[in-house]
């Protein structure tokens, strides 16, 4: 038989909410989620959340500690979201399996920018994150690199990815008309710059506008590249 202790705790997450629902720990990201993607940080207060329920906001308490843990979490299920039908053993080689992860990783949180911005240089703590921080340094000793080494590289490997995410993340958050003068810049302000005073830019100009896209997957590429040529395998 259970303890009455859980027994009580798992008849209070079955209680339904003021709304008919009945909370459970998945629910609350939810409704974070949706907090956070349409309002912002300041969105995620447990006040507001359990507005946003239909309850109490005592009730998040039994799954959550408060703000900070809710926030770990979502970054979390952002790793889950990357991680989601993703089989190392799909791809040739070691080095296309953590391509095409770290790409997954940032498409994750491009999906959810304020999230990603808030989450993606702490560490959660949590079964997702622990799953795809083996998978990674899983991958690299694959590749025949040692203990040691195998770790720095998936630590510059994952810093490169949420690096880029962060950026093109905040990016996204701009008002549409900051982003597109800022992209607009390239083809305009810099492309136009005096040929004596900037040779290089101007020698460069029709590819400059290339400066305003995302550049994760030539950095991706990059640093693959310099880790192949450095494997022992």
């Amino acid at each position: 038989m259970a303890p009455p202790d859980r027994v009580t705790a798992e008849r209070r997450r079955r209680r339904p909410t003021k709304s008919g629902v009945v909370l459970s720990a998945e629910l609350i990201l939810d409704a974070a989620l949706e907090l956070l993607d349409e309002h912002g940080a300041e969105a995620l207060t447990i006040r507001r959340l359990g507005t946003a329920l239909g309850a109490d906001p005592s009730a998040v308490y039994r799954y959550y500690r408060g703000a900070e843990d809710l926030l770990l979490a979502l970054g979390d299920r952002l790793i889950g979201e990357a991680l989601d039908g993703f089989r190392p053993e799909d791809h040739d080689d070691w080095a296309a399996a953590l391509r095409d992860f770290g790409l997954r990783a940032y498409r994750a949180a491009l999906r959810h920018p304020r999230v990603a911005v808030l989450s993606s240089y702490r560490v959660t703590r949590r079964p997702h994150e622990q799953r795809a921080v083996e998978t990674g340094v899983g991958l690299l000793r694959r590749a025949g690199f040692d203990d040691a080494t195998a770790v720095r590289h998936y630590h510059a490997f994952v810093d490169t990815v949420l690096g880029h995410a962060a950026l093109d993340a905040a990016v996204l958050r701009l008002p549409a008309d900051q982003r597109a003068g800022d992209e607009q810049a390239w083809s305009e302000a810099y492309a136009q710059l005096p040929a004596d005073d900037f040779p290089h830019l101007n020698a460069v100009r029709d590819h400059l506008p290339t400066m305003a896209g995302p550049a994760v997957e030539h950095a991706l590429d990059l640093l693959l590249a310099a880790l192949r040529a450095q494997a022992p395998a």
